[in-house]
């Protein structure tokens, strides 16, 4: 078998090496005759091109001497010169006229001695002697003989004056001539060589207003100008000789042009022949060297080739020679047998590895995978060089769905699995294209690639997914309300890889989560890990550390005459570097990266610290304190507080915890639990911003609630709207009929407060009242107001 394997090793390699020589032989001399061909067919149409450009130029004067002569035939006319001396302006129009149209002349003018306009007559649509010819006159009159090129309106002219004389000379006779389709065309028939002008004029325009070429190169010589010396068009390529003819209102190139095919075909043919030759004696040393070595090396290159095929994960292909009934023949069948039995194999780890089993949707690793293809195949990806096109957007679309945790727990796995296959379902009825992707990520979360979209019309998807699950699904008896957090990330804006926009895809779907909004684009404010947050988090915590913050408090004032006094905590952050900065723009970034949690020990501290105060113990003061999300879901919360009231010791009741709507339905079952620990440590508890959340009234009536405090946006709205004042009315009379307080906030006229007194509210906050104060001011705020 070696032996074997040696003599077909060598023969391949001696005639491997035979036919490479020849080739390379072959080769050279196709390449060297090729060259050769093509220098002398360029040397050919450049001698050519010279006795083209010759008689080009000599046509354009004898086209010159034919205007001379016409103007001076016009000139010598004894009519029109005593229709001249005489000033018979009727006269000298209808000559002017006859004349210039007998002879095709676009422009016919008698001009005074003083080279003045006397008369014209002007065709080509023409309406007003041109203003460019007042220039060429002077030149023309100082060189009778001569001929002038005009541009006028990107079509170029060719001009002659001559004088008329009676004797002396009385005036000009000025002619001129479109120099137009009719000379080129007479040029190709008699020479075989292309003609254009090319013409630039003073704006700037370049124009072809006369070829002989066909429409798709006189387009191409468009774009490419003058300055062009060898043209490729649809009829091969042409040779260029320019010439710059002397003009006045731009600049006017006139270009002959050969084809280099035409020269070059008659030799084409002879190349034909040789490469026949050349392919019938290399086919015939192939096929008498092969014959030798089929015999031995067949068999064995086929399973070669079957490894091969193997090692690229081509599994099709059976393999030959199975039916040989000798040692390469069972070499074959066990060779196929394995080929069979890996392909089974790698089609279930395939299908294990990127699809979604539950779903049917291709998983996040294939996912992440189309994504990856995407950006490497747009040619504006950093991954690829050499184009400058304007991006095509892609957009990633990632989306959670709200309370699936809840619906497995109550309704069970089975029924969660069935609520997956459905959405899956409505979610890929929404993709624009087939080459879209909706893909299940894991749990209860999707994503979706949708290629050539931008910022537009991923939201107009989101929006879309959101309208369609408005339907509420329906399993047998049991019917779900679906919602979801949708956020998206667009390709280039948004993140310049695959894994980047996927992150931030994911990143923008939990701040619409946490902001209960449809559909969000990602934004590096919502990026803890973004370069313009990566300082932020250091900062607070420094300030936290080295007393940055403030403490500040808003009044909330009783309208009918209620005892005590109450403030709104709120805290503001004195910036070394940059000043007092506004609580928006650190809280929401606190929120999101949960030092939230460390903000509300610290105003909780202030706030006890102030109330053990001996200016504020004789007060009956009480302080409101946000918690946000994150603090109702700290197991340790209610610990925490009970430490620092006892550390300051001061009561519980000193305290109104406020607590936002959205903040308890994140999570009902843990909020409602904290909130019971809170209240039965003597905590007062608040619901802020009622109104603008999405909690039932059964919610409210199971929660230890105290107070609710109307958002600002329905209060402030209402002088001027029914609805808002219609709302904050009839939040009033179901906060009294439950037994609860109520608060309004976002006081800002004195109308406002007058009607919320008015409808029975029980206490108001807002700048009307006074702005937020530091702890000095309020107390100096209460001490004028006669409170406590």
């Amino acid at each position: 078998m070696r032996l074997r394997l040696a003599r077909r090793s060598l023969i391949l390699r001696l005639v491997g090496l035979s036919l490479l020589l020849l080739l390379i032989v072959q080769a050279a001399g196709f390449t060297v005759v090729r060259a050769s061909i093509d220098r002398n067919a360029r040397a050919q149409i450049a001698r050519a091109l010279d006795l083209d450009e010759n008689i080009w130029r000599r046509l354009l004067e004898q086209n010159a001497e034919q205007l001379r002569q016409g103007s001076a035939l016009l000139a010598a006319d004894y009519g029109f010169r005593s229709a001249v001396n005489s000033g018979d302006e009727d006269t000298i129009q209808s000559v002017l006229e006859n004349h210039g149209s007998r002879i095709g002349a676009a422009v016919t003018a008698l001009l005074g001695t003083d080279l003045e306009l006397r008369a014209v007559s002007l065709t080509d649509g023409m309406d007003q002697f041109p203003a460019t010819l007042r220039q060429v006159v002077p030149r023309l009159a100082s060189q009778p003989q001569g001929s002038q090129t005009v541009v006028m309106d990107g079509v170029p002219y060719q001009f002659v004056m001559v004088p008329m004389r009676a004797p002396v000379v009385i005036g000009w006779v000025l002619m001129g001539f479109r120099i137009d389709q009719s000379r080129a065309d007479e040029v190709r028939q008699l020479l075989a060589v292309h003609v254009a002008l090319v013409v630039k004029g003073a704006d700037g325009v370049v124009k072809v207003p006369v070829a002989t070429l066909s429409p798709d190169a006189r387009a191409q010589l468009l774009r490419e100008g003058a300055a062009v010396g060898e043209l490729q068009t649809d009829e091969g390529t042409l040779l260029v000789r320019a010439s710059k003819l002397d003009s006045v209102g731009g600049e006017v190139h006139s270009l002959l042009l050969r084809s280099v095919d035409e020269v070059v075909a008659p030799y084409r043919q002879l190349q034909v022949l040789l490469a026949i030759i050349t392919v019938a004696g290399v086919l015939l040393f192939a096929a008498g060297t092969g014959l030798v070595a089929q015999r031995l090396t067949t068999p064995l290159r086929s399973l070669l080739a079957a490894t091969q095929r193997l090692s690229r994960g081509e599994y099709d292909t059976p393999l030959e020679h199975t039916g040989r009934m000798d040692e390469i023949g069972n070499l074959a069948r066990s060779f196929d047998h394995m080929r069979v039995d890996i392909a089974a194999q790698q089609t279930e780890i395939r299908r294990l590895a990127y699809w979604d089993r539950l779903t049917g949707l291709p998983n996040r690793e294939r996912f992440r995978e189309a994504v990856v293809r995407a950006l490497a195949g747009h040619p504006e990806h950093p991954g690829r060089a050499g184009h400058a096109t304007m991006p095509q957007p892609m957009a990633v679309l990632t989306l959670d769905l709200d309370r699936f945790k809840h619906v497995n727990d109550v309704l069970g796995y089975a029924f969660g699995d069935r609520l997956l296959q459905a959405v899956a379902g409505r979610l890929s009825l929404q993709v624009r294209s087939p080459d879209d992707m909706v893909a299940r990520l894991g749990g209860n979360e999707f994503a979706i690639l949708l290629l050539n979209a931008d910022a537009a019309a991923a939201h107009e998807i989101a929006q879309r997914i959101n309208q369609s699950f408005e339907e509420p699904l329906a399993f047998e008896d049991q019917t779900v309300d679906l919602s979801a957090g949708i956020g998206f990330a667009c390709w280039p804006g948004d993140a310049d890889d695959a894994d980047t926009l996927l992150s931030r895809s994911e990143i923008a779907m939990y701040a619409a989560k946490r902001k209960l909004s449809g559909a969000l684009q990602y934004d590096a404010a919502f990026d803890s890990a973004s370069a313009q947050t990566l300082s932020l988090l250091t900062e607070l915590r420094h300030a936290v550390e080295h007393d940055e913050l403030r403490l500040y408090l808003q009044p909330k004032v009783p309208l009918h005459g209620q005892t005590g006094l109450a403030a709104e905590a709120l805290v503001r952050w004195q910036h070394p570097q940059r000043g007092l900065v506004p609580p928006m723009q650190f809280i929401p970034f606190a929120e999101q990266t949960g030092f939230v949690r460390q903000l509300t020990l610290w105003m909780f501290e202030e706030v006890a610290r102030l109330l053990a105060d001996p200016r504020t113990q004789g007060l009956p003061l009480r302080v409101s304190v946000n918690l946000s999300t994150r603090d109702l879901l700290d197991p340790e919360l209610s610990n925490r507080l009970a430490d620092i009231l006892a550390r300051h010791r001061v009561a519980a009741s000193a305290f109104c915890l406020e607590i936002t709507e959205s903040a308890i339905m994140d999570d009902p079952q843990r909020a409602e639990a904290m909130l019971n620990r809170l209240s039965e440590q003597g905590f007062k508890l608040s619901i802020d911003d009622f109104g603008t959340g999405y909690s039932s009234l059964a919610y409210l009536k199971r929660l230890p609630v105290d107070e609710l405090k109307i958002d600002k946006s329905f209060v402030m709205g209402m002088e001027t709207g029914e609805d808002d004042a219609m709302i904050v009315r009839s939040t009033i009379d179901l906060a009294h009929n439950l037994g609860l307080t109520v608060v309004a906030e976002g006081v800002e006229t004195a109308g406002i407060l007058e009607q919320l007194r008015t409808l029975a509210c029980d206490e108001a906050q807002g700048y009307h009242i006074t702005r937020p104060l530091p702890v000095d001011d309020f107390l100096a705020w209460q001490a004028r107001q006669g409170v406590g």
